[in-house]
Formats: structure tokens, C-alpha cells, sequence
């Protein structure tokens, strides 16, 4: 095995950065992702604990530097903290990270923080509470607002996704703003992405990030410097505000030419992009345990790594919702 070796792909870029997803399975009931609630299909288990360490321990080898754990929803795991302690003890690998709802977020972030998380991702479209219930058939913000509480008095660094969507935009935007006058998150805004199963629902409430991030700019904010494993957000500052704000525009001119990061499904099959066709599968060399061997599967791969993600054609590749790779 050829160590020490940054995975690069046909077109000069870096992986830093894995995405693994613990589970496909999801309790909330999201309008632009699962709004009929998660549906069980016929599928492989998920990853054992033994198996997500022999992957961690295959992209370190490949110089991944961060492991994010996401689902579907990853603390429907039970055995999550022992994922997080498996994650955080590879060497080679400098942060781990959860997206989570936030569901049970206030029962389960100490026991994580324990395990070694660096990073939490929170799922919040909306501050309004039926709002959010309405968006995501639960309604737990409160809950979910306080479990955001405790994690930063941990000091665990902790972010807020938040899918733009047109229809009431500027009000929500209004609410983020003066929460982030106070507290030191740092919000993502995500363009709203078409998959398989959001046709209708993308074209009549897609909002570009771009139109956003020029109201954020005319108001003082400014653009931080990117890290070699940061996530696919541009991330901006202000001095009246102890947060920060992250804009991911997947349809903006070379969103694709940063891209330093890959996903790995629940049952082990690599994903060389969210929108691909379909994942290879990885499962027969995972559950041998040779992380060299995985390793060395992983970079004959990458070769087949496309140049974009196609979103501005249409393409939806095999990506039905979201929740099936982590987003």
C-alpha cells in the first residue's frame, strides 16, 4: 500500500473529506426529501460497527482528514457512540462530525461528546415552530433548540442546515439573522437540490443561494478563507454577529471544481458523487476487514469520478431522496 498518498481523481482534485452513512432510515417526514415518511425497502444491513472501522481506517490510509456520520437519521443507531469512538481513534483522521435532526439530540449529546465528536450538523428549515412542524411532521424544535444549547456548552462546534425554499424566505431569513446576533453557529443556507422523487416540489419552490448570499455581502458580511477539509460551503462573517453563515449553491458556475470529499452508503457501496447513477459496491472487500485492500479498491475507482454533478441538465442520477446516501 502506498502510504501517506492524497486520493486525487482524473481532474487534479483532493479527497480530505469522507461522508458515511450509518443508515438510509429516517423519522422525519421532510416536504422536499421524504414527505411520505421513510419506506422500507429490500437491502443489505447496514454496516456493523467492525465494518465502518475497516473504511475509516482505508481513506485515512488515502489522506482523509474528517469522517462525517450521517444517515438518513444516524442516532436511530443506538450504537452511534461506538461509530463516533471508532471514527475518532483512526489514525490519520483529525475530526469527526454527525448530521443529525436533532430528534433525540438532548438525551443522546453528551454520550457522543464523549465518544469524541468534534462536530455537530443540525437540520432546522425554519424558526417558527409550526412551521417547522409542518415542514418536518414533528413538532420538537424546542427540544431540538435545546439540545443546540447544551452542545455548545460543551463546546462541541455546531451548525444549522437550512434548506432555502422560495415561499416565505425573506421572514425566515429575518428570524436566522437575529438568532445569529447571539449565538455562535454557524447557519448553512442549501439550495434546494431536484432529486428522483422532487420533481413538481423542486420547480415550484427552488430558491438560487446566489440571490441570498448578494443580500448577505450588501450587508457587510465577508468571505472566509477555505480549509483543506471544509464541506462545500462558502462561509461568511460579521462583527455584529457571533455566528457565522454558509451558503452551498450546488447550481452555481464550478460548484463541482472544490470538491474534496466522497460518501460511502450505509451498505458499503462508494458513491463518487451524491448524484451518481448508482454506487459501487464495496461490501465484499469491507467485510474482509484488509483496509489496505479497501484502500487500494477505492483508488482504482476514483478514475470514474465525473467532472460535475450535471444538476444544471436535470440530471438526478440515482439519487431518489436524500436521505438514501446522507446528503
Amino acid at each position: 500500500m502506498r502510504q501517506n498518498e492524497i486520493l486525487e481523481d482524473g481532474h487534479g482534485r483532493r479527497f480530505y473529506y469522507l461522508r458515511l452513512s450509518v443508515t438510509d432510515v429516517c423519522n422525519f417526514r421532510c416536504d422536499y426529501c421524504l414527505p411520505n415518511g421513510y419506506q422500507a425497502t429490500p437491502k443489505s444491513p447496514d454496516l456493523t460497527v467492525a465494518e465502518v472501522a475497516t473504511v475509516t481506517r482505508a481513506f485515512a490510509q488515502l489522506g482523509t482528514r474528517k469522517v462525517r456520520l450521517s444517515g438518513g437519521e444516524p442516532s436511530l443507531r443506538k450504537d452511534l457512540p461506538e461509530l463516533i469512538l471508532s471514527a475518532k481513534t483512526t489514525p490519520g483522521i483529525r475530526r469527526v462530525a454527525v448530521t443529525s435532526n436533532g430528534y433525540k439530540l438532548p438525551g443522546v449529546i453528551d454520550s457522543w461528546f464523549q465518544s469524541g465528536l468534534d462536530q455537530l450538523n443540525i437540520s432546522i428549515d425554519s424558526l417558527n415552530d409550526a412551521e417547522f412542524a409542518r415542514i418536518t411532521g414533528h413538532d420538537c424544535l424546542p427540544k431540538i433548540r435545546s439540545g443546540i444549547d447544551r452542545a455548545l456548552e460543551l463546546g462541541i462546534q455546531t451548525k444549522v442546515n437550512a434548506v432555502l425554499l422560495s415561499d416565505g424566505a425573506q421572514a425566515r431569513l429575518q428570524q436566522f439573522l437575529t438568532w445569529l446576533r447571539t449565538t455562535p453557529v454557524t447557519l448553512r443556507f442549501i439550495e434546494l437540490m431536484q432529486t428522483g422523487d422532487n420533481r413538481d416540489y423542486f420547480a415550484s419552490n427552488h430558491l438560487r443561494g446566489s440571490d441570498i448570499e448578494q443580500q448577505l455581502i450588501q450587508n457587510g458580511w465577508q468571505l472566509l478563507p477555505r480549509t483543506l477539509d471544509a464541506g462545500p460551503a462558502r462561509e461568511y462573517v460579521h462583527p455584529d454577529y457571533a455566528g457565522r453563515i454558509g451558503l452551498i449553491t450546488p447550481y452555481s458556475k464550478d460548484f463541482c471544481t472544490t470538491c474534496n470529499r466522497l460518501r460511502v452508503s450505509a451498505q458499503g457501496k462508494l458513491h463518487l458523487c451524491l448524484f451518481s447513477d448508482t454506487g459501487l459496491d464495496l461490501r465484499e472487500t469491507i467485510r474482509t476487514g484488509d483496509a489496505d485492500a479497501l484502500a487500494e479498491k477505492v483508488r482504482a475507482l476514483i478514475g470514474s469520478k465525473e467532472v460535475s454533478h450535471y444538476l444544471q441538465q436535470g440530471n438526478t442520477g440515482g439519487t431518489q431522496n436524500l436521505s438514501i446516501i446522507g446528503g
